[in-house]
């Protein structure tokens, strides 16, 4: 073959390679381009500042169900997993119904905290188009919100409950009153018994409104440093009478620096509240003491121990409930209105404290508040509270 040949289609040939290449690689490039159109993570202007501003869980899901972006709140709730997907298939469920009907989904979903958990979150659920490619979710929780509810529900449920016994009996002793006009003992003993279902009325009420108002937000207001053997020792003197007419001693210990930050009306309802309860469930002519002691944790406790019947262990972790009674009977005979110790509990964690309780059948129980303790001054001193009243013991 002429050489002169050899030339010109070693040329051709190479043009031809060339284009194809050419061709491969535009071919590539287009290709390259809807990939990455496909998975392309840019999120609409806006839609980064307002996820990061949003206080309720807000997320951007793409096609491929991938989250793009989720606020804090989505985050904290545990609806994203690590993969960045979401976590609960109620959820992509609702996803997919905007991808194939075009509209906005809701729904009010009841999921678990965690994966495997008992304890679930209540999410009112939203989920609506982004464009054309992206689906955006919004969660509001209604978790607290639900058990404040149920919490009114049973209050009130309680309450009526409550209101019934001496309601009725206010009805009742006045119809006897009425029918007992022409004879004077009968008169003074149905009207004593309506002064005390009047006392027992002015009571509950009281301990309701107390309730109510320790359950606000801003219930502690302005705190100050408080003597806690101060606040000991007016309790104490409000029992007083009570335990001396029923010879039950008050023993009181300890306290000597005992200061705490909060409100002294306050705590001075709570230990109030638990002298009490051991002076009413304590045996005639025994003890009740009211200790006060560092927790050696930058705590102060107070301990208030009975020598009454005691607790049996199911009941323990029920005692703090409103109007909850280990024993109904009694509770009505001394007075109780089953608030004491919710009242307690609420003031104690309004301070920062905690309340727990040790009973024993048949020996006693004890319930200690702890409270954190505030730091005295080298320079300043306790100067101790004489009791001079009788039927208490000091023992500082």
């Amino acid at each position: 073959m002429d050489s002169a040949w050899l030339v010109p289609a070693s040329l051709l040939f190479g043009a031809v390679v060339g284009a194809a290449i050419v061709l491969v690689v535009v071919a590539a490039q287009h290709r390259a381009a809807r990939v990455a159109a496909l998975v392309d993570s840019t999120l609409p202007d806006g839609i980064d500042a307002v996820l990061d501003a949003l206080e309720s869980a807000g997320m951007v899901v793409d096609p491929s169900g991938n989250v793009l972006k989720a606020s804090a709140a989505a985050l904290q709730l545990g609806l994203v997993s690590a993969q960045h997907h979401l976590v609960h298939p109620e959820m992509e469920a609702m996803v997919g119904r905007v991808r194939h009907e075009g509209e906005p989904q809701e729904a009010q979903l009841t999921l678990a905290r965690l994966p495997g958990s008992e304890a679930t979150i209540q999410l009112g659920v939203r989920a609506a188009a982004l464009g054309g490619r992206y689906v955006l979710v919004l969660a509001e929780d209604h978790t607290e919100g639900r058990r404040l509810d149920d919490m009114r529900r049973d209050f009130v449920a309680n309450i009526s409950h409550e209101l019934k016994t001496p309601i009725g009996a206010v009805g009742l002793l006045a119809e006897a009153l009425d029918a007992a006009s022409a004879d004077p003992d009968r008169v003074r003993h149905f009207a004593g018994r309506l002064t005390q279902e009047a006392d027992r009325l002015g009571r509950l009420t009281q301990d309701i409104i107390e309730l109510s108002r320790l359950q606000a937000v801003d219930a502690l207001g302005a705190s100050q440093t408080i003597d806690l053997r101060s606040v000991v020792d007016t309790a104490v003197d409000r029992n007083r009478v009570v335990a001396e007419a029923r010879s039950v001693e008050l023993i009181v210990r300890g306290g000597k620096s005992a200061k705490v930050l909060g409100d002294e009306a306050m705590l001075v309802t709570a230990v109030d509240n638990l002298v009490a309860n051991a002076i009413a469930y304590s045996p005639d002519g025994s003890r009740v003491g009211i200790g006060l002691a560092s927790g050696g944790d930058g705590s102060v406790e107070v301990a208030v121990t009975d020598q009454g019947f005691g607790i049996p262990e199911e009941e323990l972790e029920r005692v703090f409930e409103r109007f909850y009674r280990v024993d109904p009977a009694r509770s009505r005979r001394t007075g109780g209105t089953g608030l004491g110790l919710a009242i307690v509990k609420h003031v104690v964690q309004n301070h920062g404290g905690d309340v727990r309780v040790w009973s024993q059948v048949g020996s006693g129980s004890t319930f200690t508040v702890r409270l954190p303790q505030v730091e005295t001054r080298p320079e300043t001193r306790s100067v101790p509270i004489p009791v001079t009243t009788r039927g208490a013991t000091d023992t500082r």
